[in-house]
């Protein structure tokens, strides 16, 4: 239902005036939106078709050649999903691209894989950052923890090598079924009971 057609609101003008019934009326509201958080993702991936930001391949062909290489390995569907997702910022933000996408699947994933987003950019730079004067070791500020690994093998085994115009990636189709299971329950959220 649009924010404009009939249906339940609240009627307070400010939080503390709010009762359970305003409360109620707001989630019974958001629930259609919430459950077009997929269409939102897949629409804001398609995005990344546009621009290739001076690589090879497009924003989109990196992502999908990324979970591609994820699938084809055997990586369970989460880590696939978040190996697509990875570099969904970078439109949106592109000096925190990383940390965009991260927070966007937080809620979803593991510890390991939400870490593994969030890190990612870091990790990247092992394989460019010497060209343009920074770092390439700025991840070893992470060694030691418990995720560094995880990270790292993401980026050698997926991300770095995934700017190949003649890869052949499976369609962003292909992965939408597995991006709406993912996304289709929070794990974590600060809106989600303990007993739920």
């Amino acid at each position: 239902m649009a924010d404009g057609e009939m249906g339940p609101k609240a009627k307070f003008h400010s939080m503390m005036e709010g009762t359970r019934e305003d409360w109620m009326a707001i989630g019974q509201a958001g629930a259609a939106y919430r459950a077009e958080h997929g269409d939102r993702l897949m629409a804001h991936l398609r995005l990344l078709a546009d621009d290739s930001g001076g690589f090879a391949v497009t924003r989109l062909e990196h992502s999908l050649q990324t979970a591609t290489r994820a699938h084809r390995d055997g990586r369970d569907e989460e880590y696939v999903v978040c190996a697509l997702m990875h570099d969904i910022g970078d439109i949106l933000s592109p000096s925190s691209h990383a940390e965009v996408g991260a927070t966007l699947m937080r809620p979803y994933v593991s510890e390991a894989n939400h870490w593994m987003m969030d890190k990612h950019g870091i990790f990247q730079g092992y394989y460019f950052f010497h060209h343009i004067g920074l770092d390439r070791d700025m991840r070893e500020q992470f060694r030691g923890h418990p995720h560094f690994e995880h990270c790292a093998q993401f980026c050698h085994l997926y991300d770095q090598n995934s700017f190949d115009p003649d890869y052949r990636s499976m369609s962003l189709d292909d992965f939408e079924p597995m991006l709406r299971r993912v996304v289709a329950a929070p794990k974590q959220s600060i809106y989600r009971r303990a007993a739920e």
